[in-house]
């Protein structure tokens, strides 16, 4: 008896097997009324990590070279407050912070308008416990965006 279909797609999740079933999920942003491809369309997640890589690093050296007098178990934390409050200050305004913008990406309320203080307040401070960014739907969208109503699209 050949058991590689069913390992395959097991390892493959859940959504593969349901495709293979037949089910249509459509293209990540569909439900949200945006695009497939180009401008205004979900970041791919790549974009998105790259994005958060750039903000870390630029927060890091921020604690470090001024908020943690060169204390490296501090500079962690600093970091961490420094992210928070780079995000209230950029996607609050602007939406996008400086790694966002370098990647091209822009974070808007579900329904296109931007994120008001509160909704930026959500998503900041649930990103920065982490977790809720690591849980996605369907949309590739983080539970700390879903919590938010807010979407991370391509500019």
């Amino acid at each position: 008896m050949d058991k590689r279909h069913a390992i395959g797609s097991w390892l493959s999740g859940p959504r593969a097997a349901a495709e293979d079933m037949g089910v249509d999920f459509g293209y990540r942003g569909q439900q949200l009324g945006l695009p497939e491809e180009g401008p205004g369309s979900v970041a791919p997640l790549g974009r998105r990590f790259g994005a958060l890589l750039v903000d870390w690093g630029l927060c890091t050296l921020i604690a470090y070279g001024l908020l943690a007098g060169g204390d490296q178990r501090a500079t962690s934390n600093w970091a961490l407050a420094v992210f928070l409050l780079l995000s209230l200050a950029t996607v609050g305004t602007i939406g996008s912070t400086p790694g966002k913008r370098l990647f091209r990406l822009r974070v808007i309320s579900e329904h296109g308008e931007r994120l008001g203080f509160g909704r930026v307040l959500v998503r900041s401070v649930l990103l920065c416990l982490a977790v809720p960014a690591l849980i996605w739907d369907r949309d590739s969208r983080g539970l700390h965006d879903r919590l938010a109503r807010a979407v991370q699209v391509r500019i």
